[in-house]
């Protein structure tokens, strides 16, 4: 499985917890896993359970950049997509930054709208070019 199959695989996890609040991750890639639509990969199930364990960090993100939308006015898909991918930047230094922005666009481009993926480029792209060594 490529890593963008494995990424497509978290995102998809982390739409699931979107609907199902109450429920927890594991218990989604357990059942995703018992109806095999979710194949065994520990970088797409550490990648779904960080969004989660670093959700507050990552939601204060979309809020800040998301101007002129509230995120729970968000398209679930996009609000998913920026899950991820920010979860990506600010915490998984092994993935380039630009390799996260341009698989969130790859993402909505698949299961979103264009205007979404441009969204999600220039909310991606704002946050990058705030950042200290991008100053």
């Amino acid at each position: 499985m490529t890593r963008t199959e494995e990424r497509e695989q978290a995102f998809v996890i982390v739409f699931e917890k979107a609907f199902n609040n109450e429920v927890d991750v594991d218990d989604l890639i357990s059942y995703a896993k018992e109806v095999e639509v979710f194949s065994e990969s520990l970088f797409s199930e550490s990648l779904a359970k960080s969004v989660f364990e670093n959700i507050d960090p990552i939601d204060e993100v979309i809020e800040r950049y998301s101007i002129g939308w509230k995120k729970e006015r968000l398209p679930k898909v996009s609000l998913s997509i920026l899950r991820l991918a920010l979860c990506e930047i600010m915490f998984v230094d092994s993935i380039p930054e630009s390799v996260s922005v341009n698989e969130a666009v790859e993402l909505a481009k698949k299961y979103a709208t264009e205007s979404d993926a441009s969204f999600i480029n220039g909310l991606l792209g704002s946050y990058l070019r705030g950042l200290p060594q991008n100053v």
